[in-house]
């Protein structure tokens, strides 16, 4: 005799992506917020790599690049929140 525990109850997803991003917790808007912040968080990163070989020049590079990757952060954690306050004027 097994015991099965349920960890998640069963969900219907037969009208589509509406389902699915309902499901986890996205909107449409929401997930272009997330796809913005993950390529600015791939530039950032490339910037990261392209450091030059002059110290002060690798320094100015390096703190953009940490600026750049902490932008793509709070857009990645508050973006639904800072986009929803523009309206279609």
């Amino acid at each position: 005799m097994s015991n099965f525990n349920i960890l998640a109850k069963g969900s219907d997803l037969s009208t589509g992506f509406s389902d699915f991003f309902d499901t986890i917790g996205l909107t449409g808007s929401g997930l272009v917020t997330k796809g913005i912040a993950a390529v600015i968080a791939v530039i950032a990163i490339r910037m990261l790599f392209q450091a030059s070989h002059d110290p002060k020049g690798a320094m100015n590079k390096g703190l953009l690049a940490i600026g750049t990757l902490f932008v793509a952060i709070v857009l990645a954690k508050y973006g639904n929140t800072l986009f929803s306050t523009v309206t279609e004027g």
